[in-house]
């Protein structure tokens, strides 16, 4: 599980979610006249707002945050866990519209109770419910709210774009070799001496080594992605092997066309295929 693939919606939902639980200590009714000293229940004190609005609205928070913490996406009869929860919230909020048009519910039908309406529990708690299914529904269509709760840790010492980041393999801030070049041969020797090979001052560069470096070169680096990417495995499979999740930095090691092989931090390697918005290292 890991915290940093959670998104802004989430954050909203979770905040909801803890505003209903808030909620649910608090009157269910209010009645005109009564003393402060009446002894009024609160939304425990009713089995189908329990049942309907603040566990069916928390049960659906947890669900959607759940889903978007974990590496792959659970799924149960077909669907995951996301879409479990979003219909719970939604059933939560239409639960809680319910109950502030028809407080009294089955004493309407004893003759009703005069002055007798919604509470302050049952007003907190549609707030509440409505601001869940909003955030649990809109996050997959908002990139406001699909943007990374945690931002990435950037680099100690940052980079220009394009430039690689001052690390060895699997940590960003280390020495790295140039792709291609031997650990322990850097291109000058002690004292200065160039390696053989190397120009040397005032010779001209032969043609070849003027020319810009080809496509196919490619050099390791390091990149975060700005909302959760699957990542599928090298042999064109079209099933994820692994979710890439903001906040988290991951190797590329190849560059396959528009698409890149990367590495993830427990050694798997799989195909980037959306490449769009990465934060390079």
């Amino acid at each position: 599980m890991n915290i940093r693939s959670l998104t802004r919606g989430d954050g909203v939902v979770i905040g909801a979610a803890v505003l209903l639980f808030i909620a649910s200590f608090l009157d269910i009714y209010s009645i005109d006249g009564a003393s402060d000293s009446a002894d009024i229940p609160s939304l425990w004190g009713s089995g189908p707002v329990v049942l309907g609005v603040v566990l069916a609205g928390v049960i659906g928070a947890a669900l959607v945050v759940l889903n978007h913490a974990l590496p792959q996406p659970l799924k149960v009869a077909g669907l995951d866990l996301g879409q479990f929860g979003i219909a719970f919230t939604v059933f939560a909020a239409w639960c809680a519209l319910g109950n502030i048009f028809d407080p009294a519910g089955p004493f309407d039908n004893l003759g009703g109770t005069p002055g007798l309406g919604a509470g302050a529990g049952l007003i907190l708690a549609l707030v509440a419910t409505l601001v869940l299914a909003a955030a649990a529904v809109a996050t997959p269509l908002l990139p406001a709210l699909k943007g990374s709760l945690i931002p990435a840790a950037r680099p100690a010492a940052p980079q220009p774009y394009g430039g690689q980041p001052q690390g060895g393999y699997g940590y960003p801030g280390a020495q790295q070799q140039p792709y291609g070049g031997q650990p322990g041969q850097p291109g000058q020797s002690f004292g200065g001496q160039p390696q053989p090979g190397q120009p040397q001052p005032g010779q001209p560069q032969a043609p070849q080594q003027a020319q810009a470096q080809p496509a196919g070169d490619f050099s390791p680096f390091w990149f975060a992605v700005p909302v959760p990417r699957p990542l599928f495995a090298e042999d064109g499979s079209p099933t994820p092997i692994a979710e890439l999740a903001p906040g988290t930095w991951y190797l590329a090691v190849e560059q396959r066309g528009a698409h890149l092989v990367a590495q993830t931090q427990d050694g798997r390697r799989g195909v980037l295929q959306d490449t769009s918005g990465i934060q390079r290292g």
